[in-house]
């Protein structure tokens, strides 16, 4: 797919489906948010508005308030790719929130997660 059409697409349309993803495994939407929290330096007030005002990945990631200095520590492949080769600075963000999120859904503690 072109980056280009995974940049604009609606950061509000993907969201649920981290949601669902992650339920279906059992964890919980705060989770979610936590996991997107860690990695953005949103709030969930702000990720709410994000969602709200519509903004697409690219704007999500532009407006984040900072990336996490620990999301260099994620690896692993997401999509057939590795993420830690991804060469793309914002692919590579969208990727390592993929990333995070399939971790949760498979079960793995958030602490892990969160690299910490």
């Amino acid at each position: 797919m072109d980056n280009r059409k995974v940049f604009s697409m609606s950061f509000a349309k993907i969201y649920p489906l981290y949601i669902q993803k992650a339920e279906k495994k059992n964890r919980t939407k705060e989770e979610v948010d936590e996991v997107i929290s860690w990695l953005t330096g949103y709030s969930k007030e702000e990720i709410k508005d994000q969602i709200e005002k519509g903004v697409d990945l690219q704007t999500f990631f532009e407006e984040a308030p900072g990336i996490n200095p620990n999301a260099a520590l994620i690896k692993g492949v997401i999509c057939g790719v590795r993420v830690e080769e991804i060469p793309d600075p914002l692919m590579q963000k969208i990727r390592y929130l993929d990333k995070l999120v399939d971790e949760l859904a498979k079960g793995k503690a958030m602490e892990k997660i969160l690299r910490g």
